[in-house]
């Protein structure tokens, strides 16, 4: 295998999907390693395994930090090992959701393994969204198995803390507005930071449905955003969504 070509797992799970379109499916999860943004702005702190330093970023920062997990991130030789990670969670007549996530799995996209699994799970059945920041133009023409699969553009706003060209690309974007049928756009807010401009730029002449979830990594603090979310959602005739997951289990791993 190609150096380029790596996959690495970080984890998988069993659980609800808790954000976004379809909050409250069963659905099993494969987190992939490796992003482009860092996202400081989120403000998650995690302690390091193997110096103790403190990490700063998301709440997948496991995903994002290779050298510090490096116990975490299982290489992954074949699309089969994928495959059966998701069939050891269900029996066989369960077809629950696959979740793909990281980190940014869209920086997997053209690799053999991932397009492989990609097709054997829709062979099989399986609704799949993708979780992505939305960076990454996809080449649907050379890429058509992608047509075929659900994105949840959590496209990061001001409070990333990244800066704006890196983080928002409207041909990615369009893109993928334009190939897929059951794409959406979800954002991430607080009540001192709900950035109106951006999210009408970002989803200007795009017929996608918007999620808007409170921010927060366990459910006290997503109490102290909720209703504020929830006001502007009403506001602006967009879907409010809770992050079931934290509100259930608040940062509990595999959840």
């Amino acid at each position: 295998m190609k150096l380029e070509d790596e996959l690495y797992l970080v984890e998988s799970f069993y659980s609800i999907q808790g954000e976004g379109r379809f909050a409250g499916r069963p659905s099993v999860f494969l987190r992939f390693g490796e992003c482009n943004l860092n996202c400081f702005g989120f403000g998650v702190q995690l302690t390091s395994p193997k110096d103790g330093s403190k990490l700063l970023g998301c709440d997948s920062i496991r995903a994002t930090n290779k050298e510090h997990f490096l116990d975490r991130w299982k290489k992954i030789e074949n699309s089969n090992e994928l495959l059966d990670e998701v069939k050891n969670y269900i029996d066989s007549s369960c077809k629950p959701d696959i979740v793909i996530t990281g980190g940014e799995p869209l920086l997997h996209h053209k690799k053999p393994i991932f397009v492989e699994l990609i097709k054997k799970l829709l062979d099989e059945g399986f609704n799949i969204t993708i979780e992505t920041n939305a960076t990454i133009e996809i080449d649907f023409e050379n890429y058509p198995i992608y047509r075929e699969v659900t994105f949840a553009m959590s496209v990061k706003l001001k409070n990333s803390g990244e800066p704006k060209e890196k983080r928002i690309n409207k041909k990615a974007i369009k893109a993928i507005a334009k190939n897929t049928k059951k794409s959406f756009f979800k954002f991430v807010l607080s009540k001192n930071s709900i950035p109106d401009d951006e999210i009408k730029e970002i989803t200007k002449d795009l017929n996608l449905p918007i999620y808007c979830m409170p921010m927060g990594a366990t459910s006290k603090e997503l109490a102290k955003n909720d209703k504020a979310v929830a006001s502007y959602c009403i506001k602006n005739c967009y879907n409010y969504v809770d992050r079931m997951h934290i509100r259930l289990w608040n940062n509990e791993e595999g959840r």
